[in-house]
């Protein structure tokens, strides 16, 4: 979901990232390759909501900052949580910004390969939003992109368990940001276009892109739970909690007003952490 955006921001993404890397974390970074037959291992799939885009005052990723496998105290990760009982506990963040599903496949390869344990999914945004409302992927193209994914997981890691989560309700973006004048302006850039381009005109025909977008949406959530259903006893829906999650702008970063900063993103860790019942069984 990322964008071009001025080069000035580019020239400060480093030395904030910096900032973003050393501050506030109370346990190691989540490592970039899990060792083999070491210890337990939580990977994350998914777009750049799960490598805490824009969390951390740039436009780039901030993976402390992720709801999954991120280490700040400010998010409490769903890391943090399952290290309290498992020091031991490595993490990997295989999710990449821009990510549809069809990227799921080789994400859910990767976490294979790095012998994952858990595996957070969360993916659909990108479906939706990377073009105008006539490129959003195809509901039927979503499913068996997902199952594709999902199936590398069961047939690589059977035991592993599967955590998918809900797409967010984007939709409630555009009602609670579209009389805000710093979002609009900072949607006009192209951020999720089939959504939020023309973000103030309410004619009939934009109320039903936006319908149309809000269905698409829907359906995408639909898929999701059914496929995970289809995988087995080893996966868990969300129940549709982080979609159900009602959120301000003061949750999205103050830059594309899109992306969730470091409150949304512990917002959404908090209402995933629960049905996913990672210490129950």
């Amino acid at each position: 979901m990322s964008r071009r955006w001025v080069t000035a921001l580019a020239c400060l993404a480093a030395l904030v990232a910096l900032a973003c890397d050393g501050a506030g974390s109370a346990s190691p970074r989540p490592s970039g390759t899990a060792r083999p037959g070491g210890s337990a291992v939580l990977a994350a799939l998914g777009d750049s909501i799960t490598t805490g885009f824009g969390s951390c005052l740039v436009l780039v990723s901030c993976e402390r900052n992720s709801w999954s496998t991120g280490t700040s105290v400010r998010v409490d990760s769903h890391y943090r949580r399952l290290r309290e009982r498992d020091p031991a506990l490595r993490a990997v963040d295989r999710a990449a910004p821009g990510a549809r599903a069809q990227a799921l496949a080789g994400q859910a390869a990767a976490a294979v390969r790095d012998r994952a344990d858990r595996v957070t999914v969360l993916i659909g945004a990108n479906d939706a939003c990377h073009g105008g409302v006539d490129a959003m992927t195809a509901v039927a193209t979503f499913r068996s992109q997902v199952d594709a994914g999902l199936r590398t997981l069961r047939k690589g890691r059977p035991k592993a368990r599967v955590l998918v989560v809900s797409i967010p309700d984007l939709y409630r973006l555009w009602q609670v940001g579209h009389t805000d004048e710093r979002a609009v302006r900072a949607w006009a850039h192209g951020v999720c276009p089939a959504l939020l381009a023309d973000a103030t005109v309410t004619t009939p025909a934009a109320a039903a892109r936006r319908a149309r977008f809000r269905e698409r949406i829907d359906d995408y959530n639909d898929q999701l739970r059914a496929a995970c259903r289809a995988y087995g006893s080893r996966c868990r829906w969300d129940g549709g909690a982080a979609h159900r999650a009602r959120f301000d702008l003061d949750q999205v970063n103050s830059l594309d007003w899109f992306h969730p900063n470091a409150s949304g993103q512990a917002r959404l860790a908090e209402v995933t952490w629960g049905v996913a019942r990672w210490v129950d069984d």
